[in-house]
């Protein structure tokens, strides 16, 4: 009874916040709060965001018809310094007693604190005032609804609006539009003075943007006038801009068609006081000159060092540091060349990516020796050699409790001259875990040191050229790369060495190409004994089944059940009893115990991965505030094939494998796909969409993936209702402790939505899961066998916050496991839709 009551009352308070607000409170007598902006189009209701942003005045925000904002700024008290004085005026004695024990400066700052001033400065700042009517600003908006459709073709477009009163105080505006018959373009001619533009137009015409038979749009004048500057500019007519194209369109009585004439005049030139009109001529480059360390601060310095090399003149304050190769090379404004605005683009593109210098300035002067030639003069300014860099970061995470990393860097531009960058880092790593692995209950019981360095070379590091096939235009760029850790904590203790060669180049904007001639990956083991110290989930149940089936005592601490096996000898012996048949158990409970046998031999097991990979990216993503593209990445991984024809006939393992140095090497194929898709649905809500799909097949001298290149499932950027390595594979209820398998399916979708000011919050639905094909796993529940194991994608739904800080998103999400396929049949849908079965997530940025 007395819960319930709690719950009654806490309703009826949540229900007294959310209507018992007034949202009039702030309207003043004789004015009206505009509830409501209806547009009508055609006598069709219309209020898409390009149409209902045309709006002067719009009605207050609302979180599903709840207008939060304003009932917080209704909240506030106004004018508390005067409510403040007036409290005292009405009571002197209350005044001189507080002025007894505070002095009159300390009563008056009391009037400014937060409890009396702050938190209604915080009410009004956070919320958001009564929209009051205006109708000046209601015209201004019917003005601007009847431009934006004339622009659109509807020349005869008739607006008008109507106030309707909804409540006391409140009303609602309808804008209604007759938009009529729109018109259509008939004929298009064109009048170019200069031959040599009109040249260029006919041979690009066919691009045109604005063809006969098609509607009146005035976006559509506006792109063919950039299409038309683009043309000329990027062949040669250095002094042309846009304001040269105009269009004269000439109405036909009432048949709501429109003859255009597309004009542009010659050049307007300025002498003293007079103007004259001359044809526009086009340019070409006449020279080239580099100036490889420009100081903004002292541009006008003495030059010391100058060279030539293939028609660019390279100069130097100091000693020239490049060769000219490397520099010339990412160049592609070139003697006896037009002017390109595209080509001054890629040019400054091209040298920023570089990484040594400075954004580019690039100039360009006429040249007095020669008619329409142009001087191309391109300022670099050098970045500091050397740089250094240190951080620090605290962690915590399902296997440290806290953690202390530290990382330090070097890093050397233009090592060989050749505009090359360098850098070498070096990272460490302290932490606490409670996990009884710890034997010896030491604080800080995980330690991991590394070092790191790349090499970058602004073109493809080839014995051969490629420029037929990779021009320098896709800005290629080549990256080698090692690295060395060494892990000392309290599980199996790892050395793991990495060296990768790696090409990467762009094609078109947006679109990226990743080859990896390279990449391998060595990891070795040190400390496997200590496997079921670790992998608790595994050790308790092997403890269960020695128990269940009276192993020897022999095997247990202190020769008592209570006191567990051993570890590992005790352990040991009991799956050598089991194996061998010593000790008889039943097929179900000796299925178990091998997939744990299993499943330590990959995780103890020295890894030596030497993969080749071709990734492929693109995007639609225009800049950081495009919220309507989509970015697709396919990849193609394969692994063993070169170190399978070097080892040859070289001598097999235990397990019957092929070895290379002496340990088994990985050979598999791999294979991944991601499609993200963005849809902007205004007012600042986003719906978000993600789909993943990734398999990796053992075959040849691998019957697994290793553990670094397997899928696994949960997390902040995964299902969220799972945490990171405690889903699958399949409807196995994640029996390990770091559960992963060679095949992944996830899909996401998260609708996005601004709340107030920079706090945005998200609901989101998260489908996946992973499991195993064809490897050494038997377990059926594991494994994916056909299209009846998509009955196993696991749900997660919930909601959650972010907060925009502009140059990165502090993220919280809780998700609630919506269907969990390891559960039985009647317990899979909706069972663990409580608080006290939810993950909360906390990350950086969106999950994707």
């Amino acid at each position: 009874m007395k819960n319930s009551l709690t719950k009654i009352s806490l309703f009826i308070l949540i229900g007294v916040i959310i209507f018992g607000c007034n949202t009039t409170k702030r309207v003043p007598n004789g004015k009206s709060l505009l509830t409501k902006n209806d547009i009508y189009v055609d006598g069709k209701k219309d209020n898409t965001e390009d149409i209902f942003n045309q709006l002067y005045q719009k009605q207050n925000t609302s979180i599903l018809g709840y207008r939060l904002r304003l009932n917080i700024y209704n909240l506030a008290k106004q004018k508390t310094d005067s409510i403040y004085r007036a409290k005292f005026a009405n009571n002197p004695k209350k005044y001189y007693r507080k002025v007894k024990w505070l002095s009159k400066k300390q009563v008056k700052r009391l009037g400014e604190s937060f409890w009396y001033s702050g938190i209604h400065d915080f009410l009004r700042k956070t919320g958001e005032p009564p929209v009051i009517l205006d109708t000046v600003s209601t015209k201004k908006s019917l003005r601007r609804l009847k431009s934006y459709f004339y622009n659109r073709g509807y020349f005869d477009v008739v607006t008008k609006y109507k106030i309707d009163s909804v409540a006391p105080k409140k009303i609602k505006l309808r804008y209604d539009i007759i938009t009529s018959k729109p018109y259509i373009l008939d004929s298009i001619n064109t009048h170019i003075a200069s031959k040599a533009l009109d040249s260029i137009y006919q041979l690009k015409k066919r691009n045109t943007v604005i063809k006969p038979k098609q509607k009146f749009e005035t976006s559509n004048f506006d792109a063919e006038k950039a299409r038309i500057t683009a043309d000329f500019r990027n062949n040669g007519a250095y002094r042309f801009q846009q304001n040269y194209v105009t269009f004269d369109i000439d109405t036909i009585g009432s048949k709501h068609l429109a003859n255009v004439d597309m004009v542009i005049e010659n050049e307007v030139v300025r002498n003293e006081d007079s103007i004259s009109t001359v044809p526009f001529e086009l340019y070409k480059i006449s020279k080239v000159n580099i100036y490889t360390d420009h100081s903004p601060v002292n541009p006008n310095a003495p030059i010391k060092d100058s060279t030539t090399y293939k028609d660019f003149t390279l100069y130097s304050v100091k000693k020239l540091k490049y060769r000219p190769k490397s520099l010339t090379d990412g160049i592609f404004v070139a003697k006896g060349n037009y002017f390109s605005d595209n080509k001054t683009t890629l040019t400054s593109k091209y040298l920023s990516n570089l990484k040594v210098f400075n954004y580019p300035l690039i100039q360009y002067v006429e040249d007095k020796n020669q008619k329409n030639a142009l001087i191309a003069n391109i300022y670099l300014t050098p970045r500091k050699k050397y740089t250094f860099g240190f951080s620090t970061d605290f962690t915590h995470s399902n296997i440290q409790d806290f953690g202390i990393s530290g990382n330090t860097f070097l890093g050397i531009r233009n090592v060989f001259n050749g505009a090359e960058t360098f850098e070498i880092g070096f990272r460490g790593n302290i932490g606490a875990s409670k996990d009884l692995a710890n034997p010896n209950n030491n604080f800080f019981n995980i330690s991991e040191i590394g070092a790191d360095a790349k090499l970058n070379f602004p073109r493809l590091f080839l014995p051969f050229k490629t420029d037929k096939i990779i021009p320098k235009t896709m800005i290629p760029y080549t990256t080698i790369s090692v690295g060395y850790s060494k892990q000392t904590n309290i599980g199996l203790d790892k050395q793991n060495f990495t060296s990768s060669l790696v090409y990467n180049w762009t094609p078109r904007k947006n679109t990226t190409f990743r080859f990896d001639l390279f990449n391998v990956q060595f990891v070795r083991n040190i400390n496997p004994g200590n496997y079921f110290n670790v992998y608790r989930s595994s050790y308790k149940a092997l403890n269960q089944l020695a128990i269940d089936y009276s192993a020897d005592t022999a095997y247990f601490n202190n020769n008592n059940y209570d006191d567990g096996l051993r570890i590992s000898d005790g352990v040991n012996s009991f799956i050598n009893d089991v194996q061998s048949g010593t000790l008889p158990t039943s097929a179900a409970d000796l299925k178990s115990i091998n997939s744990i046998v299993e499943q330590r031999s990959r995780l103890t097991e020295d890894n030596l991965v030497f993969a080749s990979s071709i990734t492929f990216s693109k995007t639609s993503k225009k800049d950081l505030l495009d919220n309507n593209f989509y970015a697709l990445r396919a990849k193609v991984e394969s692994a063993g094939n070169f170190l399978s024809l070097l080892a040859g006939n070289s001598k097999l393992s235990q397990n019957g494998n092929r070895t290379f140095f002496g340990v088994e090497y990985s050979q598999y194929i791999k294979t991944e796909f991601e499609f993200i898709k963005h849809w902007d649905l205004s007012r600042k809500k986003v719906l978000a969409a993600k789909a993943f799909a990734g398999i990796a097949i053992p075959y040849g001298n691998s019957k697994s993936i290793p553990f670094s290149r397997s899928y696994f499932a949960g997390g902040s950027n995964d299902i969220r209702a799972w945490q990171s390595y405690g889903l699958g594979p399949g409807k196995t209820g994640s029996i390990n402790d770091f559960n992963e398998a060679n095949m992944k399916l996830l899909f996401s979708t998260e609708f996005r939505f601004n709340v107030f000011q920079q706090l945005y919050s998200a609901f989101f639905v998260d489908a996946g899961n992973i499991w195993n094909v064809k490897d050494i796993v038997t377990n059926p529940d594991a494994k994916f066998t056909g299209l009846k194991s998509l009955e196993n994608i696991a749900v997660g739904s919930g909601f959650g916050f972010r907060y925009d800080f502009n140059f990165f998103v502090i993220r919280l999400d809780l998700g609630f496991k919506t269907y969990n396929p390891a559960n039985s049949e009647n317990e899979k849908w909706l069972k663990e839709m409580r608080f006290d079965k939810s993950v909360i997530n906390i990350g950086i940025n969106y999950p994707f």
